[in-house]
């Protein structure tokens, strides 16, 4: 059954649900940077990728199995395969490894560069076009990725390396979202994440050995935050996802993202005493502020499409790349 069939219009009035969801969406991303630096100290990058893909494959193909959606249609496949491979294969893996490298709060600001890359490509292979307030604010997040580069740098090369790692994971995970939209012009939001996260296992599935010898050795701790990060930040969080993209504008959705920095920040206090300092801080408010001002183009042009879109019977035909974004940790 595909999604569309139950989806409530969008951009009229306020769906409670839609924005519970939303709310859940973005603060299991956001603890999905703090329990990567958790179990990043016992996991190498490749087996923690592998784990936690596992375990959300498992709840994933169980919720499919019980909805009975059945196999997505052959045109979602090149956007699942490519979300796949990218977002949740090489995105999780880049990141487990500059997490290893830098504190929680700097990589979830560097990563939410995301959205900007995220709205060049769709620009350049979707055809939406470059505004110029889209090219300013590029310019604000790249000088705020600078100053995030800059701050790191007194504790020697690798923490430089492990900026570099997280913008690396941000350009992944920018390809393998543009990648989804496509897509769910054919499949609904399970099946797509539910074939996507399973392809990224098979993907990892060479670290599967170093998995099985590390997780021997591992500390219950450890091995319990490798399973939270597939059962709750990858599938219920892409689930709930899902549901409320399909309920609200993207627009309306991508915005309630920029709060996952912030959250991050705050768990990595209480729960592993780390906060990035002052200029780290100063930097990732110039990556979001970017965001924002990318963020505020076309918002008249575009306010009918989501209506039109609901009016064919597809609810996610509206998920515009520049404008469905989030930290998909």
């Amino acid at each position: 059954m595909n999604q569309s069939a139950t989806s409530a219009p969008a951009g009229r009035g306020i769906d409670k649900l839609a924005v519970a969801a939303a709310t859940v969406t973005v603060v299991l991303w956001a603890s999905a940077f703090v329990a990567i630096r958790s179990a990043g100290g016992d996991y190498d990058p490749g087996p923690l990728a592998l784990g936690r893909l596992l375990s959300g494959t498992v709840v994933l193909g169980a919720l499919w199995l019980a909805r009975r959606e059945g196999l997505p249609p052959r045109g979602a496949w090149p956007g699942i395969i490519t979300a796949g491979l990218l977002w949740f294969g090489a995105y999780m893996v880049v990141l487990n490894w500059g997490e290893r490298l830098v504190d929680a709060g700097t990589a979830a600001l560097v990563v939410n560069l995301g959205p900007i890359l995220i709205a060049v490509l769709g620009g350049w292979l979707l055809k939406e076009g470059f505004a110029p307030r889209l090219l300013a604010g590029m310019a604000v997040s790249f000088a705020g990725a600078v100053v995030v580069g800059l701050s790191m740098s007194g504790g020697g090369g690798s923490s430089i390396g492990g900026v570099l790692l997280c913008l690396l994971a941000a350009i992944v995970y920018a390809a393998g979202v543009v990648s989804q939209k496509p897509a769910l012009r054919y499949a609904s939001s399970l099946q797509f994440t539910t074939f996507a996260c399973a392809i990224g296992t098979a993907a990892c599935l060479p670290f599967a050995g170093r998995l099985v010898s590390q997780a021997q050795d591992a500390p219950a701790g450890a091995t319990l935050n490798m399973i939270y990060l597939g059962v709750f930040p990858t599938a219920l969080a892409f689930t709930t996802w899902g549901y409320a993209l399909a309920r609200t504008s993207a627009q309306k959705m991508g915005a309630t993202t920029y709060a996952a920095p912030a959250l991050v920040v705050l768990m990595s206090w209480l729960f592993l005493g780390e906060v990035p300092g002052l200029i780290t801080l100063a930097g990732g408010l110039l990556c979001l502020a970017g965001v924002a001002v990318s963020r505020s183009t076309g918002g008249r042009r575009r306010a009918a499409a989501p209506r039109e879109a609901h009016a064919s019977g597809d609810p996610l035909a509206d998920t515009l790349p520049a404008e469905s974004v989030a930290t998909g940790s």
